[in-house]
């Protein structure tokens, strides 16, 4: 009952991770509680009643009055999706946008926030250089990368897939099988992009990340 929006929530503080229920109201301003200790870094919203709806994503790096979608590869875009209002340590604002809140929708939102050892969510700017190396804390078994700003798709890479000492490319936003290749290699304290591809490492462009470890400390 923190939010104007009853939500229901499952929540593990300690991993910085929470899945809600809510209902869409159509109202601007409605507020969703969350369930987490901290302010979310990253907010991935999907309508879960009825056949219309994209995936609404909150980046912390990106801003609470632009917006993310897995289905697109476009760069982020100016939408009051969040009402123009950063997530709080209780809460996330709503705007009036069908994809995050109309009435009488079901929806399902995952909210994470980074802990120490465990998980990072943030942003680099590509060096269009091989070598560009980023710090996480710890060895990561999963890392999601994507273009903040400007075109490009949603790349996975895991330790499970791990061609020593690099991961094999998903994409998230593609059904195409993964590509073997020298992208990122999975560092014991971050990653490294050993690529210039534009979609991982254009200079200049500005990149987020979502990182989970091997072996949380």
């Amino acid at each position: 009952t923190d939010g104007t929006i009853t939500s229901q929530v499952s929540a593990n503080v300690d991993a910085g991770f929470s899945v809600v229920k809510y209902t869409g109201n159509s109202t601007a301003g409605a507020t969703v509680g969350h369930g987490l200790s901290e302010v979310p870094e990253m907010i991935i919203v999907k309508i879960a009643s009825g056949n219309i709806g994209n995936w609404a994503i909150f980046h912390k790096d990106v801003g609470a009055t632009k917006f993310l979608m897995f289905t697109s590869g476009a760069a982020q875009t100016n939408i009051a999706w969040w009402n123009n209002t950063a997530p709080s340590s209780s809460v996330f604002s709503l705007g009036t946008v069908s994809d995050t809140n109309t009435s009488p929708y079901g929806y399902i939102a995952y909210a994470f926030h980074s802990v120490d050892g465990y998980s990072k969510i943030g942003s680099y700017t590509g060096t269009g250089a091989t070598g560009n190396t980023i710090v996480t804390g710890f060895r990561p078994a999963f890392v999601m990368i994507k273009a903040s700003s400007a075109s490009g798709s949603w790349y996975m890479f895991d330790d499970k897939r791990l061609t020593s000492p690099y991961s094999d490319q998903l994409i998230a936003n593609s059904s195409a099988a993964e590509a073997t290749g020298t992208y990122v290699d999975l560092d014991s304290n971050g990653f490294t992009l050993n690529t210039t591809a534009s979609d991982l490492n254009n200079s200049g462009v500005t990149f987020i990340f979502m990182a989970f470890a091997a072996d949380p400390t």
